[in-house]
């Protein structure tokens, strides 16, 4: 009992460290790259998208796993897209009856949740073959990868694109602003700097041919 006990929180242990780390989707999986460069230039806008995508991952991998085994093949990725779909309308929704301003800076890439890789990475790689106490861990692993890039990255472009983090001012008055972490090629720079850094510190390399 025991040794089944053990078994299954290593399981549990492994899945979440898959995501978080050693399989990053962003850092080491490149994907949802994006979000991570568009939406990045504040804190709030980091948070709002992470959260969201964190959802529509557990949710629907959750719904595709309960399904799997009556999924046909050959309609599942259509399958995967309708029910993905159906998550992300939901958070829109909320975000525009909730958080408006929020909705506003984001714009369309919330809607473009439906075509995040990541999202349907989980369905077809992890939720179409295991039962849902799995699954859902595997999203929440995944999502919190996810959201803590995308925060990690907007820190520093807010602060050095706004001298705030959160509206609240963290540099001196005689700051001057770094135009370029507003726009997408800051966010490009940091990104590339923390893939460098995770890569690095996970020996996740490349075999060079």
């Amino acid at each position: 009992m025991i040794k089944l006990i053990r078994m299954k929180y290593t399981k549990w242990y492994n899945i979440m460290r898959e995501g978080l780390s050693r399989n990053n989707p962003i850092l080491i999986a490149v994907l949802g790259i994006c979000s991570a460069l568009a939406i990045t230039n504040r804190v709030d806008n980091a948070i709002a998208m992470g959260i969201g995508v964190t959802f529509v991952i557990i949710a629907s991998s959750a719904t595709v796993s309960l399904i799997r085994q009556f999924i046909p093949g050959r309609v599942r990725m259509v399958t995967y897209m309708a029910i993905i779909s159906t998550f992300v309308i939901a958070v829109q929704m909320f975000m525009e009856g909730f958080l408006p301003d929020i909705a506003e800076e984001l714009g369309p890439y919330v809607g473009l949740i439906i075509t995040n890789c990541i999202v349907m990475g989980r369905a077809e790689a992890f939720a179409s073959k295991n039962p849902v106490k799995y699954t859902v861990i595997d999203g929440l692993a995944n999502g919190l990868g996810y959201l803590f890039v995308l925060v990690s990255i907007a820190v520093v472009r807010e602060a050095l694109a706004f001298g705030t983090i959160l509206d609240m001012r963290v540099m001196p008055s005689t700051w001057v602003n770094w135009t370029v972490m507003a726009i997408a090629p800051g966010g490009f720079f940091i990104l590339g700097l923390y893939i460098w850094i995770m890569r690095s510190m996970t020996k996740n390399y490349e075999t060079q041919g």
